[in-house]
């Protein structure tokens, strides 16, 4: 859910649900104190429009008490002397807050309770009200209080009234009773409702804040070995999954920091150790040069020879560092051009094939591609490839009579070079890593070999970025065949 309708439910609830709640619990309130006062005041009616009208409501009250006093008094004057049948008639009164006076003529022979002397001194007089059970005389005064009057004639034809006197104060408290209910349970509504959107909105928003604020301090310390879950589909939660996104790159990037760190110092080291054989070698065939241990012609020709070869493999490897920093930046400079494959591969064979004649080497070069195909390729680097993969098969060249085939191939929108030697071989185990940097199969003999351990992902980098491909087979003690292919140089026709 997104954070906008989270907001927009927030503010129905906030508005909605405590008018809800609140009609249910009035209503509720409305039906049990409606209870007690019937069962309290004797009212009996379903119609509760009365409580709209509180000296109707005052009047009904005492109802049945008035009905009971006047059929005595029509019926039975008598009675009305009768402290007794007063009292009870009193006691019931009580019960609805209210209270009988009886009066004779000018004179009070019954005050059901303490009443002040204004209001006794204010009572109607005989025959000033309205003789209605639902009618009454209301006097504000030291006392609120509403009186409903029966007048009647005595047995000796003395004039009497009967009040009933309802004080106002003392009346329905289970009406205050449902008033203080009602202000309970709002505030108790109000409470319930802000608790129940706090723990909403502290779940969705505020706890997944809080974990982005743990990782953030975690990022800021270093530790990236943390995750940021969350299962929200709001706002936050595709905060939370970007800053996974964020933490899993930064890991990466911290990962190949260290991994490049490492490469660099593998690469270090195994140039410096590269390179100290042939220094070793310069020095020692330049200190035979100074002492005069070369006293002959071929002598003095031979170290020098040596010499320019050392400082030529020196010049290879630094060449090869130089080249690995491009690729390392994606800076490799490439001179893109149409070659024919045939003039081209000639001529790099041609080339080849006077070094490898010097060191007892057999060359085969079979061309199966016709001489009018071409290829889009940097030259130069192409003949890197070439080389270096050459190179290798030169340096584990373990038999005393050693080959390379250099086959040129069509294979359709591709041409296919093979290179194959009858070298030591690599192992199923090896052969799939040959192409990652600094990858050695065997670390001892490739330090007695020499290499930098970047030569053939120099090979596999260029010839990607040509759009090829290159892979390689071998068996062990019987040699390797590399491959790669590059597609053709097509002409595209106008229409």
């Amino acid at each position: 859910m997104k954070l906008k309708s989270k907001i927009i439910i927030s503010f129905c609830i906030i508005i909605f649900v405590p008018i809800v709640l609140m009609m249910a619990a009035l209503f509720s309130f409305q039906r049990i104190q409606v209870k007690a006062i019937e069962q309290t005041y004797g009212i009996k009616e379903n119609n509760y429009s009365y409580f709209s009208n509180s000296m109707q409501l005052l009047s009904r009250f005492t109802k049945e008490c008035f009905k009971e006093l006047k059929d005595a008094a029509k019926n039975d004057p008598a009675r009305l002397e009768d402290q007794e049948y007063l009292n009870e008639l009193n006691q019931t009164l009580e019960e609805k807050s209210s209270y009988l006076i009886v009066r004779k003529d000018k004179e009070l022979i019954y005050i059901g309770e303490d009443a002040s002397i204004s209001l006794l001194t204010q009572l109607p007089s005989y025959g000033d009200t309205v003789k209605d059970e639902d009618a009454g005389t209301y006097i504000d005064g030291d006392e609120q209080v509403l009186i409903k009057q029966i007048d009647f004639q005595f047995q000796d034809g003395s004039d009497g009234s009967a009040f009933i006197v309802t004080i106002l104060e003392e009346t329905v408290p289970e009406v205050k009773k449902l008033l203080i209910d009602v202000l309970i349970s709002i505030l108790l509504i109000l409470v319930l409702t802000a608790t129940m959107l706090t723990i909403w909105m502290y779940t969705s928003m505020i706890n997944p804040i809080k974990k982005l604020q743990t990782a953030a301090q975690n990022i800021k310390d270093g530790n990236l070995d943390f995750s940021v879950e969350s299962d929200s589909k709001d706002e936050i939660g595709e905060l939370c999954r970007s800053f996974e996104e964020m933490r899993l790159r930064l890991k990466d990037n911290a990962e190949e920091k260290i991994e490049g760190e490492k490469e660099n110092k593998t690469l270090i080291s195994n140039i410096a150790h590269d390179l100290k054989t042939p220094i070793t070698a310069v020095k020692g065939y330049a200190e035979g040069l100074m002492d005069g241990v070369a006293d002959t012609p071929e002598k003095r020709d031979k170290y020098i020879r040596t010499i320019y070869n050392k400082a030529n493999e020196m010049d290879t490897l630094l060449n090869e560092l130089t080249l690995y920093a491009k690729i390392d930046t994606n800076r490799i400079p490439y001179n893109f051009a149409k070659i024919n494959v045939s003039e081209y591969f000639n001529d790099c064979v041609e080339e080849i094939g006077l070094d490898l004649e010097t060191k007892n080497i057999r060359l085969a070069y079979f061309n199966y591609v016709d001489e009018n195909v071409l290829i889009i390729a940097d030259p130069e680097q192409l003949r890197r490839v070439i080389h270096n993969i050459i190179g290798n098969s030169i340096k584990y060249l373990d038999k005393q009579q050693g080959f390379i085939n250099i086959r040129i191939k069509d294979v359709g929108d591709f041409i296919q070079v093979e290179i194959e030697d009858n070298g030591r071989g690599i192992s199923a185990r090896d052969l799939p890593y040959i192409f990652d940097r600094f990858y050695r199969a065997d670390a001892s003999r490739n330090s007695a070999t020499g290499g930098s351990g970047i030569g053939l992902s120099i090979v596999k980098k260029i010839i990607e970025d040509h759009g090829g491909k290159i892979w390689a087979t071998s068996k062990e003690s019987i040699g390797t065949v590399m491959y790669f292919v590059i597609r053709k140089y097509q002409e595209v026709p106008n229409e």
